[in-house]
């Protein structure tokens, strides 16, 4: 699964809460062309929160679809994010579509590609995009030596990544729910 440049989208479950954040930097090559560009988004009547790191335009096609997964199979996420995976990967027009989605409501969190895949990862924390394994490190040691809150464990873990990642910046959003 290739990593996408330009953003960084992180995913923390911690007590019974999942935050789900991303920064605001979108590039075009290697020129950063705007700062504050919100790349998650609650849905299904605020139960499921959804990021995406790729192309902007195909992030929206696929948050669209998925929103109309999540009405098709009444909320089931994972049901969804398979259906999803599977037109992604065998319609010859979405097959094209060049991003990643966390998807999460407060039991599951998965990562959607347009290969078919779509993962639950082992531990508590995902992240995508090109600050993505910046991000996951930090918020693991914080998730497991601190005291911190998950949206408080995104922002930091976050904050850490736009330190290092050239694509991530600090303009932050943070949704959460659980």
């Amino acid at each position: 699964m290739s990593q996408f440049h330009g953003t960084t989208i992180l995913c923390v479950k911690k007590d019974d809460r999942v935050a789900l954040g991303g920064d605001g930097q979108v590039t075009m090559g290697s020129t950063a062309v705007k700062h504050n560009a919100n790349k998650i988004r609650k849905m299904y009547g605020g139960k499921i929160c959804a990021g995406f790191a790729g192309s902007t335009a195909d992030a929206m096609t696929l948050f669209d679809k998925f929103e109309g997964k999540l009405e098709e199979f009444r909320g089931s996420l994972k049901r969804a994010a398979v259906e999803l995976a599977k037109e992604w990967r065998t319609d010859r027009i979405l097959r094209r579509l060049e991003a990643l989605l966390i998807v999460a409501n407060a039991e599951t969190m998965l990562i959607i590609s347009g290969s078919g895949d779509v993962i639950e990862p082992d531990d508590s924390v995902i992240a995508i995009g090109s600050g993505g394994p910046f991000a996951q490190a930090s918020a693991l040691a914080l998730a497991k030596h601190s005291e911190l809150s998950a949206p408080e464990i995104v922002k930091r873990s976050l904050e850490i990544a736009a330190g290092i990642c050239i694509y991530t910046n600090s303009h932050i959003s943070i949704e959460e729910i659980g």
